[in-house]
């Protein structure tokens, strides 16, 4: 185990902690991995290369580390409460998780989202992702920001806030947008319900990002933050590689956003695929994504394979 900054060292002094996988992988060691072979295949996203032996070394460590908290952060609000003499009720853990596109971030938040439910201190776990809160296509081409869609500015950062707040708050049921991957918007009078989870995951690019002037930032609400970072290289390929795969998937249904894309050949699909990487996916990493690495309290480091080969932990 070493020292190691998320955002390359500072004369020797870092936050962080390095935890090889190897290690990582022992302090799970003995306890069975619950998932089936179906269930992956469900929870992996297009193209991930997701097994058992991962989710074992990996996520199993994981989501005990996070059910540790979580039991944790319950204990202390009991303490709290009797400190306080109140006798406000236990609000919900909320886990922030970010990443590029194409880094698997999602398939992360749903293998969590299933771990961690396994766990007697935390059976009732929910997943929203951040994409219910960008703005509709319509508002963005009045605004001139379609081709922006994944930028900061193309969320409704305010009502990402308010929800979670409301979450935080206590609040017995809070409802979220829908957002629709095949029809790429908002889904009108469609909605996510969340009914005062043990622990509530949030999903997204921009989950980490700072407040917008002053005040509250989305991630000043989380208990835990998780970043899954790699190469940029490689996230690029990966994202070529899932939309040659779209192509035989979401893409080829007549509903599809992208149906436009379906008929590509291999090298057209190709190079439109990295036209699209380098023109918004990239920028949008370097530029807003990637500097809030450093304000995660967990990294999770992917090589080429998509398998995680350390993990940088926050000192506590």
């Amino acid at each position: 185990m070493s020292d190691r900054s998320a955002a390359g060292p500072a004369h020797g002094l870092t936050p962080f902690i390095e935890i090889g996988r190897d290690e990582w992988a022992a302090l799970a060691a003995g306890t069975p991995q619950p998932l089936t072979d179906v269930e992956l295949v469900r929870l992996r996203g297009l193209g991930e290369p997701l097994d058992s032996r991962e989710v074992a070394e990996v996520y199993l460590p994981l989501s005990r580390l996070l059910n540790l908290y979580a039991t944790g952060a319950r204990q202390l609000h009991e303490r709290t409460r009797g400190f306080l003499r109140s006798s406000t009720d236990t609000t919900p853990f909320v886990i922030g998780v970010a990443g590029s596109v194409a880094v698997g971030k999602s398939t992360v938040a749903r293998l969590l989202r299933e771990l961690l439910a396994r766990w007697d201190d935390t059976p009732k776990v929910e997943l929203v992702p951040t994409d219910g809160f960008l703005l509709p296509n319509a508002e963005l081409e009045r605004r001139g920001i379609l081709a922006r869609k994944g930028f900061p500015e193309s969320y409704d950062r305010r009502a990402l806030l308010r929800f979670i707040t409301a979450v935080k708050s206590g609040a017995a049921e809070v409802r979220a947008p829908f957002y629709s991957h095949e029809a790429y918007d908002i889904v009108p009078d469609a909605e996510v319900v969340v009914h005062r989870p043990d622990v509530l995951i949030v999903e997204g690019l921009n989950v980490l990002q700072p407040p917008l002037r002053t005040g509250l930032a989305v991630s000043d609400l989380f208990d835990f933050s998780v970043y899954v970072d790699a190469r940029t290289s490689d996230i690029e390929e990966w994202y070529i590689e899932r939309f040659r795969r779209l192509q035989t998937a979401a893409f080829s249904s007549p509903r599809s956003y992208f149906h436009r894309y379906a008929s590509l050949g291999p090298e057209e699909a190709r190079t439109t695929a990295s036209t699209i990487w380098h023109e918004i996916n990239e920028p949008n990493l370097r530029e807003n994504v990637l500097p809030t690495r450093s304000r995660a309290r967990l990294v999770l480091r992917k090589a080429q394979d998509h398998a995680v080969h350390s993990v940088l932990l926050r000192k506590i």
